[in-house]
């Protein structure tokens, strides 16, 4: 492999992720933000553990998810994108699931961000250290899981998400419209060679490339306007197995 491969796959690598560094000027200690991606979830049911979907199983008021670039007991952040709502989780143990979707997530989980079942479109945040941010959101995990563990079953109810459900579909500004993102490049033949890579190694067509600024330059694919549409493309292009390949809503 020469040198200009070699920068190529490294540029390409350090697009697949998303480092947040803020630094503060007190003695607090740093923040860091990890491992992002943006994409659809799966919220777990026990049937697909019997159907073979999901390899291993969630209880219903878990605060747990699975996501495969993770390791189990990470912190994370869950997001639902379409309203902000937020909660703290802890990556489960490894799990095997449909390549579309970016994690399984608890019944719990899609309650409290009140997730719509139709559009599960969520960002997942892996917080690295134990900052303040950290240490505050740790305790808040375990003292609603202890509050979780005590609570009958019943009380997580899949008719909360469908009023949900309701409740965002009424929003007529609420159209589906979504890219897929294969990454972000320094420079632009870096960008063209990864479209050449994509043509040649793919059936994925309409390849888009995009300038965001002078030192910025997104290879994507859609807009999409339908899951199934979305799901099929994302499929395709699953199979150059990138590490971290992101949906992103197309505002």
């Amino acid at each position: 492999m020469n040198c200009k491969n070699v920068l190529i796959l490294t540029l390409f690598f350090l697009s697949s992720c998303s480092v947040d560094i803020s630094k503060k000027e007190s003695n607090e200690i740093v923040s860091l933000i990890g491992f992002k991606n943006n994409g659809f979830a799966l919220v777990y049911d026990d049937n697909f553990y019997k159907n073979d979907v999901v390899s291993s199983k969630l209880e219903d008021r878990d605060l747990l998810i699975f996501q495969k670039n993770l390791k189990k007991g990470t912190t994370v952040k869950i997001k639902n994108n379409i309203n902000n709502k937020s909660v703290i989780a802890k990556v489960g143990k490894d799990a095997n699931y449909p390549l579309f979707n970016n994690s399984v997530i608890s019944k719990r989980i899609a309650s409290e961000i009140e997730l719509n079942l139709d559009e599960p479109y969520i960002e997942i945040i892996e917080i690295l250290n134990n900052s303040s941010f950290v240490a505050k959101k740790a305790k808040t995990f375990e003292e609603e899981k202890k509050v979780a563990d005590k609570a009958p079953v019943d009380l997580i109810r899949v008719n909360d998400l469908n009023e949900n459900q309701k409740k965002i579909k009424n929003d007529t500004n609420n159209i589906f419209s979504y890219i897929i993102k294969i990454g972000d490049f320094y420079f632009y033949d870096s960008a063209k060679l990864m479209i050449k890579r994509i043509d040649q190694e793919t059936n994925v067509k309409n390849i888009k490339l995009k300038t965001l600024s002078e030192t910025n330059y997104r290879v994507f694919l859609g807009p999409f306007n339908s899951l199934n549409s979305l799901k099929k493309a994302f499929n395709d292009i699953s199979l150059l197995n990138f590490e971290n390949i992101e949906i992103i809503k197309n505002d």
